[in-house]
């Protein structure tokens, strides 16, 4: 079973219809005993970095992330869900992400004929072996909705990243813990091939 976390930041159906599409049972919760037991757990979400800090806060569901994460449960953070584990986001002056992942949240520097947010398909570059893209050749095109951007502190754990007005770190993975700025979910054949590998992944 997969525990996909709610928060009241949306975007949960679609994760979950994907994971419906590769045969993988998952439940929409909030409850902490649920999240620790399931074999994996997807932190989804869109929306603001306070909001979303406050939110999990108002739950009691920081700890419980904590803890999932501790224990080394396979945990996937999406879109939003990829920046409240890191310290710190321009979107939210002041408020302390989860500090799970090192790195801050900043935002897509202005350009002349590029649109803010950053909507749309763009291709990825693959780089440090990331197990989500286990059996991908070339540059796989995946869909993204966002304002702001990850700048991990240690390049080592960027598994993707790609080129919209600035290098954006796409996808991380340390440990246990990965995460992806773009929506796989929505991203076609290419994203129910990384939601697979997720699944695939040994705890």
């Amino acid at each position: 079973m997969i525990a996909i976390i709610d928060y009241d930041a949306g975007n949960l159906k679609s994760v979950q219809k994907a994971l419906a599409f590769l045969e993988k049972e998952s439940v929409i919760t909030r409850d902490p005993e649920e999240i620790l037991q399931a074999e994996k757990v997807i932190l989804p979400g869109v929306g603001a970095f306070g909001d979303a800090m406050e939110n999990l806060k108002r739950l009691g569901l920081v700890p419980v992330i904590r803890e999932t994460t501790d224990r080394q449960i396979p945990f996937l953070g999406i879109c939003l869900g990829l920046q409240l584990l890191f310290e710190s986001s321009e979107e939210s002056p002041g408020v302390a992400g989860l500090g799970i992942l090192k790195g801050r949240i900043v935002r897509i520097p202005d350009q002349e004929g590029l649109k803010i947010p950053h909507i749309g398909w763009n291709s990825l570059e693959l780089t440090n072996n990331g197990r989500l893209f286990a059996g991908f050749s070339g540059e796989p095109y995946v869909y993204f909705v966002h304002s702001y951007y990850l700048e991990a502190e240690d390049e080592r754990i960027v598994k993707a990243s790609t080129e919209y007005s600035a290098h954006i770190h796409a996808s991380v993975e340390q440990g246990n813990v990965f995460a992806c700025q773009f929506h796989p979910e929505k991203s076609g054949e290419a994203g129910l091939r990384i939601l697979k590998n997720f699944v695939n992944v040994v705890g």
